[in-house]
């Protein structure tokens, strides 16, 4: 594990603060701090494009260059924190943390599926994966890239779970809560809407009611019913009896 580490060269920071990192940003650099193992925190500089490349394809352990710091040629230190701008997309700084390879440590490593699942050969099936990395606790020396796990004869109906994952090695420890899902078949539903609803809703048009009604005998008040006839005006004089 340690010779495959990626090297990563980086330079002591000779000043902090926003400004100063937005600067190094822009040139091309990438603000970061180291710590751990007893000595205080280092602040430095990185290649932007070389860390976050081995950021992005989910590196944890380095072999840090720094001339002149570093006890030995190269220091063995892990990824514990990785920051983002404020849309979440860009990273803009990287804590990492001094480790020898026999030092246990807790980390998310993520997950690989291999193999297409016997059950999606069903209508409608979907695979769902909602868990997509695991956190575990194993040496430096023991710290996995990924962890595979095959799904050939998932069929529908069935799961599997963070505890059914056999981890790479007998030191490992998972951490994860061992019922989480990790992979698992389930047949997709469509919803239909019955035409006779979108229908009914076109027969029956509500009544307005925002606008005020006027009272009967008012200007623009309907009749009480269909036969209802006019009432007599008030000054009619009565018809002469025979």
């Amino acid at each position: 594990m340690q010779g495959k580490s990626p090297i990563l060269s980086a330079k002591k920071r000779e000043k902090t603060g926003t400004r100063y990192n937005n600067r190094l940003r822009a040139s091309g650099n990438l603000p970061a701090v180291v710590y751990g193992h007893g000595q205080g925190p280092i602040s430095i500089t990185l290649d932007s494009r070389e860390a976050i490349t081995h950021i992005n394809k989910g590196e944890k352990l380095f072999r840090l260059d720094f001339p002149g710091v570093s006890k030995g040629d190269l220091e063995m230190v892990l990824l514990k924190d990785v920051q983002f701008d404020y849309l979440g997309t860009n990273v803009v700084h990287a804590d990492f943390a001094r480790v020898d390879l026999n030092q246990r440590v807790k980390t998310k490593v993520p997950i690989h599926l291999i193999g297409e699942a016997i059950g999606l050969k069903q209508a409608g099936a979907i695979l769902m994966h909602p868990t997509n990395e695991l956190v575990i606790e194993c040496t430096v020396a023991e710290l996995p890239e990924f962890i595979e796990i095959t799904v050939a004869n998932l069929d529908v109906g069935n799961l599997i779970s963070a505890g059914d994952v056999k981890l790479p090695t007998a030191g490992m420890k998972l951490i994860t809560d061992s019922h989480a899902i990790v992979a698992q078949i389930v047949i997709q539903q469509e919803i239909v809407v019955g035409e006779a609803t979108v229908a009914g809703a076109d027969a029956a048009e509500p009544e307005v009611i925002t606008a005020k009604k006027p009272a009967e005998g008012e200007e623009g008040a309907k009749p009480a019913g269909k036969d209802a006839k006019a009432a007599p005006a008030k000054d009619a004089k009565a018809a002469p009896k025979k």
